[in-house]
């Protein structure tokens, strides 16, 4: 063998050892991360950051922490950034970045509102596909949002949910991060990780797939346009699917472990199972506009002047002093303005603790909204239960009495003087219970005491169930009276 054939065989062997380790790193690698052993599925090259970047992060770091959303997390919060997988980081999930810190959800979507208004991050708003999911446009403000949008991929027109398609996600401010501009292809596993099988049959085709999913919730559709099925599954065999011209359609299940897919269309198809899991970290406009942090850093982040968005279930909830007048009258104006003031921070802050939002103060009253009514009853119950300590750091002679009224369901969000309100028959049903309140009980609508974990709340309280005529309501309005046991909340 000559020397330069045995030094080409030499480098071979060499190549083919380095890349057999490397591999072989890789699977541990990759082992390890579906183990939770490790945060990224291999060890990550370090970005190409902008001189300067590290000591600007830094600086916005320690406004992050000065915030009162910040919630002690500027510094991983920029560690993150700074150091995360670009796929994580160029659509960063409020939700999912809450896990990665092991914080909770409210805290993390709230250091990363705290991390916009530093300058850290921008703010976006995706209007997703409701087919594909992905996001085909996408605004820095409300205000800045279409009514609907096209997908090319999908091949439809859709239109804007704010509940099913609206969903915001941060990026690194481009001082800090610039992140390049597009990204894998509608398919590409970094793109669509909800997809967990993909399958193109030809007119006809019948096919069956070596297939295990685990318990969960479960979307089945096609690439064309049309119906999609989403299913809760148990565990087990899963069902089959069979695509025509108009969507999908369930058949039974076949053998554990393997999965029938049938293409009854007279053209070529791709049929999909998507996990839905994704859900969890979606952060959804009615959730975000809920939060107190949002709308104390984000004040002026409206919709568009006569432009309005639908949202199916908001718990909104009512106070109001029992004898404010008396107390202006017996402590003078000034005095009684600083009470009422101070209340209102009373209030606001236990509202934040339980995952919503002052919407607006009318006089001495105030109206609160929350994307759970167990939050809201929640809340309801702090309320009356500290309001005697508040009382007591006031010093005045006669202690505050709050009424207080729940009610939950649909509503249309608006932009009023220049803020983001509620209108409909929620609202007015909301505040006129809080009318049949006589201080020291909290009213609750039928609807509001019928959800299973308010149910929960009240099994251990003293409740009663009443009716009154209510102006507006065509029939008498049923509700149920708690009143509290002390100690409560």
């Amino acid at each position: 063998m000559g020397a330069a054939h045995a030094g080409r065989a030499s480098v071979r062997g060499q190549a083919g050892e380095t890349g057999g380790r490397d591999r072989g790193k890789r699977i541990l690698e990759a082992v390890a991360f579906a183990k939770g052993e490790r945060a990224t599925w291999f060890d990550l090259a370090p970005p190409d950051l902008p001189e300067g970047a590290r000591e600007r992060a830094s600086a916005l770091a320690a406004a992050v922490d000065r915030s009162t959303y910040g919630n002690g997390q500027g510094a991983k919060l920029v560690e993150f950034v700074l150091t995360g997988m670009a796929t994580d980081v160029a659509r960063l999930k409020p939700k999912a970045l809450a896990r990665h810190l092991g914080i909770a959800q409210r805290q993390g979507v709230e250091v990363c509102l705290a991390g916009v208004r530093a300058g850290l991050l921008t703010m976006k708003w995706d209007l997703l596909c409701t087919n594909c999911r992905g996001a085909k446009y996408t605004a820095s403000a409300l205000s800045e949002l279409p009514r609907g949008a096209h997908c090319p991929s999908c091949n439809i027109d859709y239109g804007r949910d704010f509940e099913r398609n609206v969903e915001l996600t941060c990026s690194p401010a481009p001082a800090i991060r610039p992140m390049g501009e597009g990204g894998f292809c509608l398919s590409g596993p970094m793109a669509t990780p909800h997809v967990k099988v993909q399958q193109l049959l030809a007119p006809g085709e019948r096919r069956e797939v070596e297939l295990e999913l685990p318990a969960g919730a479960y979307r089945l559709r096609t690439l064309h346009p049309g119906v999609v099925v989403d299913i809760d599954h148990a565990g087990g065999p899963f069902p089959g699917l069979r695509a025509t011209a108009a969507g999908v359609e369930l058949l039974p299940a076949g053998a554990a472990g393997k999965v029938g897919f049938t293409n009854a269309a007279d053209f070529e198809l791709a049929l999909l199972i998507e996990d839905r899991s994704w859900v969890r970290d979606a952060l959804t406009a009615p959730e975000v506009i809920s939060l107190q942090a949002f709308r104390d850093l984000f004040a002026a982040a409206t919709l568009r002047p006569g432009d309005e968005a639908g949202v199916s279930q908001i718990a909104l909830l009512f106070t109001d002093l029992r004898g404010s007048t008396a107390l202006y009258e017996r402590v003078g104006d000034a005095q009684a303005f600083n009470v009422v003031r101070d209340h209102f921070a009373f209030l606001a802050g236990i509202v934040r603790d339980h995952e919503g939002a002052v919407v607006k103060t009318i006089g001495d009253a105030v109206m609160a909204a929350f994307g759970d009514p167990a939050n809201a009853v929640r809340a309801a119950f702090a309320m009356q239960a500290r309001i005697e300590e508040f009382n007591r750091e006031q010093g005045i002679d006669e202690a505050l009495v709050i009424k207080l009224g729940i009610h939950g369901g649909s509503s249309v969000v608006v932009n009023l003087n220049d803020r983001l309100d509620y209108f409909g028959s929620t609202v007015n049903m909301a505040a006129r219970l809080q009318g049949q309140s006589e201080g020291g009980d909290i009213v609750l609508s039928r609807a509001v005491a019928a959800d299973p974990e308010v149910a929960k709340l009240l099994a251990r309280e003293a409740a009663s169930e009443e009716s009154v005529a209510l102006k507006g309501f065509a029939e008498p309005v049923r509700f149920v009276r708690v009143r509290p046991a002390r100690g409560s909340g």
